[in-house]
């Protein structure tokens, strides 16, 4: 592919972004960042996320997928912040180096590889680079690269330093060597409890030296206080001269591994005895199978990278044959305490559906795994079948915070776990999956729905004191997206038994068709049954258009946007509601409208200084993996006409794109990597 370079200058909401210029189509970099203006990206490898720093050497934080504790707010469980493994420390005689005495700090993401890089000045006396990535194909290793070149004379020391976080308790440091007849292998280990002592988890690393063995550098172990301990060697360098090394290490946690503290040194063993190289080769081999599957846009340099990064986020906080499923926040950090939500199933899956079937698979069966929590929780609230939690970790229990009333109330969720399994069904053709795990699935929400409904004197079947997909909206009546999603999820029950020989109950077609969505007086369709005009947290309505296509007649989907589109706030909203308008106004033809709402969808949003998403406009709380995923649909299904057909597979519909853009491609779509070209003027064509 051509890498297209152009330099951008972007004034918007006050925001810093002279340092934020599009620098190609597959790096984002930064040159002295602003630690004030700073907000870290991610080198993640679906398991491993390691967030970045502006200050030398260091990273901000390392999480690690699937682990969570009771602890901190909300007295629910929260994401388990990991160990500290890949934080570096260089001094040149007793001086170290730190933010103070550097300049010439760059800093950039490859996104083809997921590879962090970093380069610096230390005086006039050494040039620093280094490389860090978690290991695409190692899902609990991760590897650190280093070049130093002196300029000067200088003597050297230089630390490998492990840090147990704050929040895990009883720490033990360990440092072993074993020496075998081809390798001296030196581990820095530590391990420690979470709060309530019911995970233990467990990291390693060692260095990798390119001398042969017995010719390398001395190591050193050595203590520096209860939650920190060191590895070091010495080395005088020459002007001129440069010198590399690498660090291996991995972590883990006994969800994962019943003994985390052996397999973290297993591990680390066996990448440092795999060497830098075959540990690269084989994580750029891995991530070569991702982007087979990509997006390339032809004629708006920024919107590729923009485009590019969320996809690159994508693959990085979703891994296949996993038990995990995204937060929104991914493998950033530790917010909304890594807990899963409908973010995943609606915002984030479609188009990892579309690209990755298999990762998708992850997310479906991350739900199917926990399906008999699903069923406890609705017989809890007097329901049958199965009520999936609004926010979920690891057990599948309710993990919603008390002060929030979506736990009790939110119940579309359940309907959109329903709607993705069926879904998977559609795109794969699974038949044997579905009968397994997605039947089970569909069968359990359409029970639930059947139990959650109220027969009225009309004959209809109400929902009532329900929070809506638009969370301002709690304790109402017949909202338009949890009505219509319940509707869906019951026909697609009655589709999937058919189609496995079954004979569906008849109640689910006869309430299926009788669930309400209502009016109001001017015709668009009413949010609820008391909404009279007020502002909205996000899209609700505007979903039965798409995805739901519950509502297919043109006219209605615009009155329905114009009516809606003014009432979103500018701040303290999510950023995947424009996204959705945007999807929309290019369905129906209005590619002026579209464009507007898809740069909306995200600009507003972005952070310096790798425009990374925050959740809102204003916010920073970056990267909100949902947003991402909502801009991805618009390319995939909106610019891009791709559609999943209620018959099963892919198709692509008329729609419109930017006018600017030249061409869009689309890669590697479905189990058959089907490569889709649209172009101005639009044609359509694979």
């Amino acid at each position: 592919m051509k890498i297209i370079k152009i330099l951008f200058i972007l004034f918007f909401m006050g925001l810093p972004f002279q340092k934020m210029k599009a620098q190609d189509a597959w790096v984002i970099s930064t040159k002295n960042p602003s630690a004030s203006e700073y907000y870290g990206i991610t080198a993640a490898n679906g398991v491993i996320g390691i967030v970045s720093s502006p200050e030398p050497l260091k990273i901000k934080e390392v999480v690690l997928a699937g682990v969570y504790d009771m602890f901190g707010r909300g007295r629910v469980s929260n994401f388990l912040p990991s160990f500290n493994l890949l934080n570096m420390q260089l001094m040149i005689g007793e001086e170290k180096i730190d933010a103070r005495n550097i300049s010439n700090m760059e800093q950039s993401l490859d996104m083809r590889y997921g590879m962090f890089h970093a380069s610096f000045d230390y005086k006039d006396e050494l040039r620093v680079e280094y490389t860090y990535c978690a290991l695409r194909h190692l899902p609990y290793s991760v590897l650190l690269d280093m070049k130093l070149t002196a300029k000067k004379n200088i003597n050297l020391t230089c630390s490998n330093m492990m840090e147990t976080p704050s929040s895990l308790r009883d720490g033990q440091q360990y440092y072993n060597e074993i020496d075998r007849p081809h390798a001296l292998l030196q581990l820095l280990t530590s391990v420690a409890k979470s709060p309530t002592g019911n995970v233990t988890m467990a990291a390693s690393n060692s260095f990798i030296f390119n001398e042969p063995h017995g010719s390398q550098p001395k190591v050193v172990h050595e203590m520096q206080d209860n939650n920190m301990h060191l590895a070091k060697f010495k080395r005088n360098m020459k002007a001129g001269e440069s010198y590399t090394f690498s660090v291996v290490g991995s972590v883990i946690s006994s969800v994962q591994y019943a003994d985390p503290l052996n397999q973290a040194e297993r591990l680390t063993i066996y990448a440092k005895l795999e060497g830098k190289d075959r540990l690269v080769n084989g994580h750029k081999k891995a991530w070569d199978k991702l982007w087979e599957s990509d997006i390339e846009i032809e004629g708006d340099p920024q919107a590729q990278q923009d485009v590019r990064s969320m996809l690159y986020h994508m693959y990085a906080f979703n891994r296949e044959n996993t038990d995990y499923s995204p937060s929104p926040m991914g493998l950033s950090g530790l917010g909304y305490n890594g807990h899963v939500f409908w973010d995943t199933e609606l915002w984030m899956y479609p188009a990892m559906l579309l690209l990755h079937p298999e990762m998708a698979r992850s997310m479906v069966e991350y739900r199917y795994n926990r399906l008999e929590a699903a069923k406890k929780n609705a017989f809890t609230y007097g329901y049958k079948g199965a009520m999936y939690p609004w926010e979920s970790a690891d057990t599948g229990v309710e993990e919603t915070p008390v002060w929030a009333l979506t736990g009790p109330f939110e119940h579309h969720i359940t309907a959109c776990v329903a709607i993705a399994t069926w879904n998977y069904y559609l795109v794969t053709g699974d038949k044997q999956w579905l009968k397994e795990k997605g039947w089970p699935i569909l069968q359990s929400t359409a029970e639930f729905w059947c139990s959650r409904v109220e027969k009225n004197g009309k004959g209809e079947y109400e929902i009532k004191n329900v929070v809506a997909a638009d969370e301002w909206a709690e304790n109402v009546d017949n909202n338009a997206f949890t009505n219509a999603a319940a509707k869906v999820n019951l026909e697609y029950a009655t589709k999937c038994a058919r189609l496995l020989g079954m004979a569906p109950p008849a109640e689910w077609t006869e309430i299926a068709s009788n669930i309400p969505i209502r009016q109001l007086a001017n015709g668009v369709t009413s949010e609820h049954d008391t909404y009279k005009g007020e502002p909205i947290k996000q899209a609700d309505v505007n979903l039965l258009a798409f995805p739901l296509k519950v509502i297919t007649d043109k006219n209605q989907i615009k009155k329905d946007l114009e009516y809606y589109e003014v009432r979103i706030p500018e701040k303290e909203t999510p950023a995947m509601t424009q996204a959705v308008f945007s999807l929309l106004y290019s369905r129906l033809g209005d590619a002026k409208k579209s464009y507007h709402f898809f740069k909306d969808a995200y600009e507003p949003n972005l952070l310096p200084p790798f425009r990374v998403i925050a959740e809102t406009k204003g916010g920073t709380n970056p990267y909100f993996i949902t947003g991402a995923g909502g801009v991805l649909q618009t390319v995939l299904m909106g610019y891009g006409g791709l559609d999943i057909q209620s018959g099963g597979g892919i198709t692509q519909i008329e729609t419109t794109m930017p006018a600017h853009w030249k061409s869009l491609t689309i890669k590697g779509i479905g189990i058959d990597k089907k490569t889709y070209i649209i172009s101005v003027p639009l044609k359509l064509g694979h």
